[in-house]
């Protein structure tokens, strides 16, 4: 009896990924990057592709939508989803970084993020008394209004501003996850794709 297909979750619209898979060699259809199709088989191989967006694909994988998944460090920390991360792919990299106003006089300063879960364990963690706020536009206009006293961001590794005081708090990629009962169940499979995405890597190192 014929296996039912490995199910990855996959962040839509991210050429880096599909060109990994390629390298791995997988088919991937040509229009692949943007396609307005949701699930994509892939002919001659056993596995299917979720297009989804990134910051769902840690639930998608979590309870079982999909086996595994490609997520970025930043999703993984902020949804603090119960998965399996098997693989670092050197893809999506970016440094979770601290930018606070260098004249900070606030006793609880007002900081801005997209990742209010993160930024939180991060004050904790250094014992930083702040305000976090959920900010879904513009993050850096919030911090150069007034808005913010400083903004929790994933931003370029080579990043850097004389204008304010910046702490770089880890760094950030895309990474393959799996279900944690999916990779039990399908370990033998799960861990040839992981492999494939390994020689991958080194053949375009």
């Amino acid at each position: 009896m014929k296996e039912d297909a490995i199910t990855i979750a996959f962040p839509k619209g991210e050429p880096a990924a599909a060109a990994l898979f390629r390298k791995a060699g997988y088919s991937l259809p040509g229009d692949f990057d943007d396609t307005r199709n949701y699930i994509i088989r892939v002919e001659g191989a056993d596995v299917r592709f979720i297009l989804a967006k990134p910051i769902d694909i840690p639930t998608y994988v979590e309870y079982g939508a999909a086996d595994i998944g490609i997520a970025g460090k930043d999703a993984l920390l902020e949804s603090g989803r119960n998965v399996c991360e098997l693989l670092d792919l050197n893809i999506g990299e970016a440094c979770m970084t601290m930018i606070m106003k260098r004249r900070q006089t606030a006793d609880r300063p007002k900081v801005a993020t997209r990742y209010p879960k993160t930024a939180s364990a991060y004050c904790r963690g250094v014992g930083q008394q702040a305000e976090i706020m959920k900010w879904q536009g513009g993050i850096e206009l919030a911090l150069h209004t007034g808005a913010a006293d400083g903004i929790f961001v994933a931003v370029d590794a080579g990043w850097s501003c004389d204008s304010f005081a910046v702490k770089r708090v880890c760094r950030v990629s895309s990474r393959l996850i799996a279900n944690r009962a999916s990779y039990q169940l399908n370990y033998e499979r799960i861990e040839r794709i992981r492999e494939e995405l390994r020689s991958g890597m080194m053949r375009e190192s």
